[in-house]
């Protein structure tokens, strides 16, 4: 660590920190614990990163490693050619951008939104980005913040196809997998949403079994290696039922819908018994068995998939 005096030449400011050229650079709007790890990774790989947070003090320590930090989103924004925003969702991402100060500033630049939100607001941020003059790319990360700048990470990408290729470098610096899923900029958020949904409709069946478990004097531990097999179980059948839905078949050979809403009923029964809500499953046997009063009760449960997308 080396000491200064009063002969030492000032410390650089923001604007020339911000003038070097040459290296690649990007700027991370939002230092929660996901955009730490964001600006934590570009770092890492020689990225000059500028950061910007609304609550100050939290780029302490991302300064200290040689990070930028920007005294308002707008300084944030004009030292870099590319911006990613990560925060909790598009409410909290609209406050930050969706000022005219910073619009004007990020014209002719690079947003990537990294915010967790739906389809529908995805599209309505990238046309607010067209309507001033903002490149605009949607995304989402699909793996928990250890994962972020290791082999392990997986991040989703949806927008303008050759605006992805131009910056996917950058972006690959966050290291794992990147995949531009289409140029429909809410495309991204569509699959965050479909495999958040499998995996928070997971987490709670599973917690919903272990209160069963427990009821019945099994502890959470001694079910995990049971329910650990149930896990390797279901990716092929996935497969088995995805092939269903998309070629119209429904098979039921091996598991008739009318075994499934059986099951079903004895789960609830159980958990009601014990005084478990079973809201939950309530619901799911209420799809089976309206499947099987609409003559279907031969097919297997992916015909479920089919009476929840008629309009």
């Amino acid at each position: 660590m080396s000491s200064s005096s009063p002969s030492s030449s000032p410390s650089p400011s923001y604007s020339e920190q911000a003038a070097v050229t040459d290296a690649p650079a990007v700027t991370v709007l939002g230092l929660g614990p996901m955009g730490r790890a964001l600006a934590s990774a570009f770092l890492a790989a020689g990225v000059r990163t500028t950061v910007w947070n609304r609550t100050p003090g939290r780029d302490t320590v991302l300064v200290g490693r040689g990070a930028i930090g920007a005294r308002t989103v707008e300084e944030a924004v004009a030292g870099s050619p590319l911006t990613i925003v990560c925060v909790v969702n598009y409410d909290a991402s609209d406050a930050v951008l969706r000022r005219d100060a910073v619009a004007a500033v990020l014209k002719g630049r690079t947003l990537v939104n990294l915010s967790a939100d739906t389809p529908d607001r995805a599209r309505d941020t990238g046309r607010w980005a067209a309507e001033h003059g903002i490149a605009y790319l949607d995304g989402a990360i699909m793996t928990p913040i250890p994962t972020i700048g290791t082999a392990d990470g997986v991040f989703i990408h949806s927008g303008p196809a050759d605006l992805y290729e131009r910056h996917r470098p950058a972006l690959e610096a966050l290291g794992g997998t990147h995949t531009h899923l289409g140029e429909d900029i809410g495309r991204a958020a569509a699959y965050d949403i479909a495999l958040l949904d499998i995996f928070w409709t997971a987490m709670t069946g599973y917690l919903h079994a272990v209160a069963v478990a427990k009821a019945e004097g099994i502890s959470a531990r001694e079910l995990v290696p049971f329910a650990r097999g149930i896990g390797e179980i279901l990716p092929p059948i996935f497969d088995e039922l995805g092939g269903d839905i998309d070629d119209g078949t429904f098979s039921g050979e091996n598991n008739p819908i009318t075994s499934t809403a059986s099951t079903m009923a004895h789960i609830i029964h159980t958990s009601e018994a014990h005084g478990i809500e079973a809201g939950v499953m309530r619901a799911a046997e209420g799809l089976a068995r309206r499947v099987i009063a609409a003559g279907h009760g031969t097919d297997g449960a992916s015909r479920m998939a089919e009476l929840l997308g008629r309009r």
